[in-house]
């Protein structure tokens, strides 16, 4: 009898065990803090517009267990739509450390490794003072899906950066339209830097210039705002060769690097002014 009621102590032990490890692991996960922006690199446009609906974090585990995750239908349940307040953006005013923000709220903590942007029906691009509806069939069902392999830690803020690049995300179609095929960067400022600075020509006369850099093989872009600034965002730390390109010249580019730039993660490195003359 004491053999038996010693299994049975045992087996009830193990039960609150399991039960507890069940909820630590589920609706005791915690939350983690969230927001969004969403910046611009350049495009060859008078205007680029985008008709933001929703933004969904998709996760590598099940939310089956979240109270608060999202019950509608069009999303998995290991989906996480985040608060949005509906609006357009126009990309191309997102530069020179303008951003828009999306999303700020607390969500889920947890594996992540994407984000989704869901768009409306009102996307369009300006060229040469005309419209034409942009083509973005994928974007206002699944979404612009966006990789992004970050593990949400219970009461860490993590904001998170949408950095889009207008100029290779539109493309010309045969007909003379236009859709999109967007490549965007997703980066959290927590774990990268970025660089900011301002482009001028001789006198201080504002011109307008496009700054890049690599990072491994992918080139991060940004174009200079009305005032002559710019920001680059989501550099992992390192030091960094930028390449200033301005058009002092109607026709004519004129190249300047910025050399040896040092980047750490969760810091803006100021250039401050880069002044540029024709070659």
């Amino acid at each position: 009898m004491k053999t038996i009621f010693k299994l049975s102590m045992l087996f009830v032990a193990f039960i609150a065990f399991t039960s507890c490890s069940d909820d630590s692991n589920s609706s005791d996960r915690g939350t983690a803090g969230m927001s969004v922006r969403l910046v611009d690199g350049p495009g060859d446009y008078d205007h680029v517009y985008i008709d933001v609906e929703a933004v969904v974090v998709k996760y590598n585990e099940d939310l089956d267990d979240i109270d608060d995750a999202t019950d509608d239908d069009d999303f998995e349940r290991d989906e996480y739509e985040l608060l949005v307040d509906p609006e357009i953006y126009d990309l191309l005013e997102l530069t020179g450390g303008t951003y828009a923000l999306l999303a700020d709220e607390d969500i889920p903590a947890g594996a992540i490794n994407q984000i989704r942007l869901i768009l409306g029906s009102d996307n369009t691009v300006v060229v040469d003072g005309e419209t034409y509806p942009l083509q973005t069939p994928s974007a206002q069902q699944s979404g612009l899906k966006v990789q992004f392999n970050q593990t949400l830690e219970a009461g860490v803020f993590y904001t998170v950066v949408l950095d889009f690049d207008v100029d290779k995300s539109i493309v010309t179609q045969g007909n003379g339209g236009y859709s999109l095929k967007p490549v965007i960067r997703a980066t959290a400022i927590e774990a990268t830097g970025a660089v900011s600075g301002s482009v001028f020509t001789t006198g201080d006369v504002v011109i307008p210039a496009t700054v890049s850099t690599l990072v491994g093989t992918t080139e991060v872009t940004t174009s200079t705002n009305a005032d002559g600034d710019f920001e680059l965002v989501g550099l992992p730390e390192g030091t960094y060769d930028l390449t200033v390109r301005a058009e002092i010249t109607e026709g004519v580019i004129t190249t300047f690097i910025v050399e040896d730039v040092v980047v750490e993660n969760g810091q803006t490195t100021s250039v401050g002014a880069v002044v540029v003359v024709e070659e």
